[in-house]
């Protein structure tokens, strides 16, 4: 499985921060949608759910079996028009350090040399 991060922010639009907030505290608005996107991709496993405060007002970290039920996520989360989505993927540090030492620099010669 992948991991992936969706970044979420209300629409300028719609609803503040705070109403949204205040909706959550007696209903499980925060979790309908994800509740949606598991059974339109039960193959998806959330990791987490967070609230932010910064450029985006929500986070949610999951593991996916690639970017096309990424895209599903996505697209369920902003079907509504209520938040503008950004889906990013997640590169575990150590598997990233693995990358860059297989990286080999280029072999150039004399003839490319800068003077």
């Amino acid at each position: 499985m992948k991991t992936f991060i969706l970044m979420s922010k209300l629409a300028p639009h719609g609803q503040s921060l705070i109403e949204v907030a205040n909706r959550m505290k007696g209903a499980k608005v925060a979790r309908t949608w994800i509740e949606h996107a598991k059974k339109q991709c039960p193959e998806v496993k959330f990791l987490g759910h967070y609230a932010l405060l910064g450029s985006y007002d929500f986070m949610d970290i999951y593991e996916a079996p690639d970017e096309e039920s990424a895209a599903k996520i996505s697209m369920i989360c902003g079907a509504d028009g209520t938040f503008q989505v950004e889906s990013w993927t997640a590169i575990p540090e150590n598997r990233l350090a693995q990358l860059a030492q297989e990286m080999q620099p280029p072999e150039y010669g004399p003839e490319h040399m800068i003077s």
